[in-house]
Order: structure tokens, then sequence, then C-alpha cells
């Protein structure tokens, strides 16, 4: 049986839909995954997927494009030409999943699942509920398992990534080292880059190695966050299966609610979690690991989902002090290097 799973979203996502996908491989011949451009890498980073379909769409991107009929006519084909079993599609709770199965309709597929509150009409087989306030790893585990599929013995369900990954030594320091990673796809949910900066220099200070990591659209950031503490700066220079390498030696990773805090989920490291409540952390903080979760919860701006702070001076952040961070890497690593300054990396 050839299956389909169908997660638009961005890399993080993607990421938390690993043991949905891995379960639907359990009971599959070949899986394909339907991704956005944002999420395309990580999924390919997945177990048990065997191809990848990349398709901006405009409902669930986040500065889309137009709907145009020639973009829904080639993923149509695209999608026919696979001749797919049976598809699940993948979305959160304020997304709709009944517009992306009109489109596996009309590609030939006979059997989809998804969770949906809306009538589906014809367009579901399986219009499958769930309780909203879990994790987004189980919410998509739970509609794998009413579509049949369950993961194979001995798997655990935690995320996960291939393995072996890249070999990344040469990027890192011998002793042991932090990740921070300072950068954030939406506004509302970065730390300050001066908090990330004075944090960088107190956990050098104390002992640690510090590597600073980023996207290349980040790498101005990432230079100042490093600045002249002797913190590497790998800012734009991994790709994202380097950078679970980069994250799998770490021992702890400082970061916001942005997908490398689940792509260090995937590897089993540590994190160190300045979260914002503008979506609820028992569905999307870290899966799984130890995590330091930080952050003011109950800000005036939970779970309103703002993509830019309406309040000055970003409170529900900017409350949180370098120090505290300091604290917070010492409890997830169990224990305090004694102060010294390394030399730069």
């Amino acid at each position: 049986m050839h299956s389909l799973v169908v997660r638009l979203d961005n890399a993080g996502d993607v990421l938390l839909a690993g043991p949905a996908v891995r379960a639907v491989a359990a009971g599959s011949s070949r899986v394909t995954v339907l991704a956005g451009p944002a999420g395309a890498a990580a999924a390919r980073l997945l177990p048990g997927v065997d191809d990848v379909v990349e398709w901006p769409c405009p409902w669930i991107l986040g500065d889309p494009g137009p709907a145009t009929r020639s973009d829904v006519e080639e993923l149509v084909e695209l999608l026919a030409a696979r001749r797919v079993d049976r598809a699940l599609v993948l979305t959160s709770f304020h997304q709709s999943p009944l517009p992306t199965a009109l489109l596996l309709r009309m590609a030939g597929i006979g059997w989809v699942g998804a969770i949906s509150i809306d009538y589906p009409g014809s367009l579901l087989d399986l219009r499958h509920g769930v309780e909203e306030m879990v994790p987004e790893a189980e919410r998509a585990l739970s509609l794998a398992r009413a579509s049949g599929f369950s993961l194979p013995p001995g798997d655990d369900g935690r995320l996960a990534v291939r393995r072996p990954l890249p070999d990344v030594a040469h990027l890192l320091p011998a002793e042991p080292f932090v990740v921070v990673h300072p950068g954030s796809s939406v506004p509302a949910r970065a730390w300050p880059a001066e908090h990330h900066a004075e944090a960088v220099r107190l956990l050098v200070e104390h002992g640690w190695r510090v590597v600073v990591t980023g996207a290349p659209s980040e790498r101005g950031l990432t230079a100042h966050v490093a600045g002249t503490s002797g913190a590497a700066d790998l800012g734009g220079r991994t790709t994202l299966a380097e950078l679970a390498g980069v994250l799998d030696a770490a021992a702890t990773v400082v970061v916001g609610n942005t997908g490398p805090a689940h792509l260090a989920a995937a590897v089993g490291t540590p994190v160190v979690s300045l979260f914002a409540p503008t979506v609820p952390a028992v569905k999307w903080s870290p899966y799984r690991v130890p995590t330091v979760l930080l952050g003011d919860q109950d800000a005036v701006c939970r779970d309103t989902r703002v993509t830019r702070c309406p309040f000055e001076g970003h409170p529900c952040l900017a409350s949180v002090t370098p120090r505290a961070v300091l604290r917070a890497v010492e409890k997830t690593c169990g224990r305090a290097p004694s102060p010294h300054i390394p030399a730069p990396v």
C-alpha cells in the first residue's frame, strides 16, 4: 500500500509528525510526504519516508502567493502519477484539512482521513475527533492509529531523525558545548537579541563552550549574539541535517518555540525553552526530552497566536534574565563548570 502523509507547515510541525509517519510506514509498502517549502527538508529527515513532494499551500503558508489553477492542477497531476492508495492530512487545531482533501480526491486518492470539526461531506472517509490540549505529536499519532496504523514493536513514539547524521566535528569544539539558537520564524516568539548576547557571555564566563546557530537569513543576528565572547558562530553554515548533527553533539540547546527546538528533541538533546505563551506549551513545547520552560506562561498574550508582540518591551519573554538561562543550562546539564574564559573556537 502506498500511503501519503500531508503536513504543509514549517519544519518543526513536520518533525512533530514523525511518530505518525513511522506508524504509517509500518503498515505501508511506500510513504510519500506532501510538505511545504519550509518543511520539505525536515520531511526528508524523517525515518520511514520514501519520497517528498513539495508544494506551497496557499491556505497554510503565513505569507502565501495567489492561489492559481495551474498550481493546483500541477499538484493534482503529481499526486495522481504516484498512485496513492491512502492519505492522512495532518493539521493543527486552527487549520482545516478540507481544501487539501478536495485536491486529494481530484488526484484519485480513494481513502482520506483527517481531524476535522467541519462537516466534510464526501471529502473524508475518516473524520477523526481528538482532545485538543495534547502534544501535537500525539494529536497526529492519534489520527494514524484511528486510520489503522500502529507504531512498530520497540518504537516508543519519541521524535526521531534518520541516522547516521552528517559528520560536523570540524565545526564544533572538542569540549562539551551549549548551542544558543537566537532566531525565530515568528517575532512574537523571539527572546531579545541583547539578552541572547548577554547569556552567551555569561555561559562562556562560567566555563561553557558555546555554539551559536542560525539560518542564512540570520547571519547578522548570530554574529551579534556571538560577539567577541569566543563563541563559535555557525549562522548560515549548516543544512538542516548538519544542524541536527550539531544539536545531537550538544550538552543542551537554548532556543525559542521554533523548528530547532523540535530538531533538538528529535536527536534527544535537552532544551532550555524560551517559550512565548502565544500558543500552548502543552502542545508545542519540546516533546519528551528534558526541558526547562522559561517565559511567563500566564501573560495576556496567552493562546492568542499573535505573530508580533502588541506590548512594549515584549514582557512575556524579556522578563527572562540571561542569568536565569545560565541556571537553566546548569540544571539540564546537571553540572556547572568552573569559571574560566576558554580560548576562542
